[in-house]
């Protein structure tokens, strides 16, 4: 079998990620419908983790607002017009396809970021995943009441996270 790597995920693959989301987030239900969205308004950061002719993962990402936590399971509408963030609303790999692969999938909604001028990573760690992200370079932000309580429909101990990007050397331009 071939090295798993990411392309851009097809609305041929809905059924597998909502088959991952429902194995990985048994807690965190999301509708396809909800991740069809996602990849409709924001197909650039939409991507699964193919491996040989399966697709053993996914990661999905849009323009959004820091602070401003998507509603889980909920529709977007639209993308703002001034988003300050690429907001990564989940990265979900099968166990067996781990090990490295959530990094590479960062590295290339980075790129997307900064060709996109927009300046920083935000996300929701769920399922005690924050030291993966502090990892790949996020840091934990302390939520005023507004944030605590959007963060509560994520289930036991979300921690939203930023990761700026500004003062960051490109792993392009080492």
């Amino acid at each position: 079998m071939s090295k798993p790597h990411w392309r851009r995920a097809h609305a041929t693959d809905l059924a597998a990620i909502s088959t991952i989301a429902a194995r990985i987030h048994p807690d965190l239900p999301e509708r396809p419908d909800v991740f069809a969205e996602k990849m409709q308004l924001y197909p650039d950061g939409c991507c699964v983790l193919t491996a040989g002719d399966a697709i053993a993962g996914y990661g999905l990402a849009h323009p959004w607002m820091q602070y401003q936590i998507p509603p889980l399971d909920g529709f977007l509408d639209r993308l703002p017009d001034a988003a300050d963030c690429l907001y990564v609303h989940d990265v979900a790999v099968l166990p067996g396809f781990r090990g490295g692969v959530a990094r590479a999938y960062v590295a290339e909604i980075e790129q997307l970021a900064r060709s996109s001028g927009i300046p920083t990573l935000a996300l929701v760690s769920v399922y005690a995943t924050r030291v993966l992200w502090e990892r790949l370079g996020f840091h934990p932000v302390a939520p005023d009441a507004g944030l605590r309580a959007r963060l509560a429909t994520y289930g036991a101990s979300p921690t939203y996270m930023l990761r700026e990007l500004a003062d960051q050397v490109s792993v392009d331009r080492r």
